[in-house]
């Protein structure tokens, strides 16, 4: 994921330019709309948002002069803009980047709904169309419900206005999407097909061990030689722990009493979850196509290198 950076802003910058409602959904007819540079790497936000729900995106991520974000359309092209203050601002202020991401999310739920087609402007029915498209993605892609919904739970104003709808029902359609995104990463984890075929169970001979275990020894700071190794894996519960995939596909854990296999990975028939480790030790350990590690219950464990 590419994160937005993190600048020192005090909380009362975001309060007063956002005055209760983060974003506008918007078609633009005005000839000087001011558009600064794209920063780097913020193309890869949309992208990856993109890459969750199956779609070409047919709009350009751009930081501009204007007081929050918005999905706009101007000369009869999809824009998402932002002001790069204010998501910093925001991500400062709830302690996590998946507060700018899910306002990105939010607007892009705008223009895939449809709100962005007509010059009604915002209204809280589109508001919460958004908000439960932003749910729904941020779940996708790993997000906790606190964290998907920290951007708005700090932004929403308490009551409806006639543009957006008090917090706690933005709060609960962006719960509605965060389930619904879950109840399918639970339903497409519960049940993988191993494909036998595509993984051969051919366990490494002892030479190869050996040399292995050999490669460990020869420094303090002992790590698998980087010609057998595939990947690091990192466990949220063991985070100083190595673990690796080595070159054969096996699941390794490097000690101080040496090098234990303990899994293997295996595909499944499952798109979303195309590997899983196979293990005698371990609980069900699923990856998505991202790298992302989940449990049977779609709670994200960790994550490939």
């Amino acid at each position: 994921m590419i994160y937005f950076k993190k600048l020192t802003v005090a909380l009362g910058l975001v309060l007063a330019s956002v005055l209760g409602a983060e974003a506008t959904a918007a078609t633009v007819a005005a000839p000087d709309l001011a558009v600064a540079p794209a920063a780097a790497g913020t193309r890869d936000i949309v992208q990856e948002i993109i890459n969750v729900i199956g779609l070409k995106p047919r709009f350009e991520l751009m930081p501009a002069d204007i007081d929050n974000a918005a999905a706009v359309v101007y000369n009869g092209k999809r824009y998402i803009l932002y002001n790069e203050r204010f998501l910093d601002a925001i991500n400062n202020a709830v302690h996590t980047d998946w507060g700018g991401v899910s306002i990105i999310a939010h607007e892009i739920g705008h223009h895939l709904n449809g709100h962005t087609l007509t010059r009604s402007g915002s209204n809280p029915g589109d508001e919460l169309e958004a908000d439960e498209f932003s749910g729904f993605v941020l779940r996708k892609m790993g997000a906790s419900l606190a964290e998907a919904q920290a951007a708005i739970n700090l932004l929403s104003d308490e009551r409806t206005s006639r543009t957006h709808p008090g917090r706690n029902y933005r709060l609960e359609a962006i719960s509605k999407g965060w389930r619904s995104a879950n109840e399918q990463l639970i339903a497409s984890a519960k049940s993988p097909q191993p494909d036998q075929r595509a993984i051969a169970r051919t366990q490494p001979t002892q030479r190869q061990l050996q040399q292995i275990q050999g490669e460990q020894r020869t420094s303090q700071n002992s790590s698998l030689d980087s010609r057998y190794v595939l990947s690091r894996v990192h466990f949220s519960k063991a985070p100083r722990e190595e673990f690796y995939i080595t070159t054969k596909l096996q699941l390794v854990h490097v000690t101080d009493n040496g090098i234990k296999i303990i899994g293997k990975l295996a595909k499944t028939n499952n798109p979303e979850f195309p590997y899983y480790f196979e293990s005698d030790v371990l609980q069900p350990v699923y990856v998505t196509e991202r790298g992302v590690l989940v449990n049977r219950q779609g709670h994200k464990v960790g994550y490939l290198a």
